[in-house]
């Protein structure tokens, strides 16, 4: 188990809560936009997210607390790899500042770094800081996708994987 924080106010917004402007991209019912979702609504906002990410999870679980703004995952990964991107597809979005990790890897293999984007930082930078060559950048995408669609689409806030 781990628990794991991120930044609140910084992320995808997948769901409304407790403010009344609406992104234009986001992917809300109009029956959610008049009313805040339940706890249960975002949960399941929160696990198909994860399903977009192409992981294997079997028994994948899904709650959020929306008092502490906190999602708890549950499941047996087949990887590492999987279990961290289930991670960060839920932390990297707003509202949710804690993920409690309870998913079990079926192959265990040390955990990834991960890295905070900071102002002024690109893909680029980020390898030459982890790997000692910018030309890396493209290990850092991919351990990403489909979280990052773009190696120049990162924003300030986002937690990454950082692959050996």
């Amino acid at each position: 188990m781990g628990i794991f924080s991120f930044a609140k106010e910084i992320g995808d917004k997948i769901f409304n809560k407790n403010d009344k402007a609406q992104n234009t991209t986001e992917q809300v019912s109009s029956s959610q936009a008049a009313n805040e979702p339940s706890a249960q609504e975002i949960a399941n906002l929160l696990l198909s997210r994860i399903q977009a990410q192409n992981v294997q999870i079997d028994g994948l679980k899904v709650s959020y607390d929306g008092s502490k703004d906190t999602a708890t995952l549950s499941g047996t990964a087949k990887t590492q790899a999987d279990r961290e991107r289930a991670r960060l597809a839920v932390g990297n979005v707003q509202h949710v500042e804690t993920v409690i990790d309870d998913i079990v890897v079926e192959e265990v293999a040390p955990e990834s770094r991960f890295y905070t984007v900071k102002s002024g930082d690109t893909l680029s930078k980020i390898a030459k800081d982890m790997y000692g060559n910018a030309n890396d950048y493209m290990k850092i995408f991919d351990a990403n996708k489909p979280m990052l669609s773009d190696p120049d689409k990162i924003y300030v806030g986002q937690v990454l994987r950082i692959p050996e």
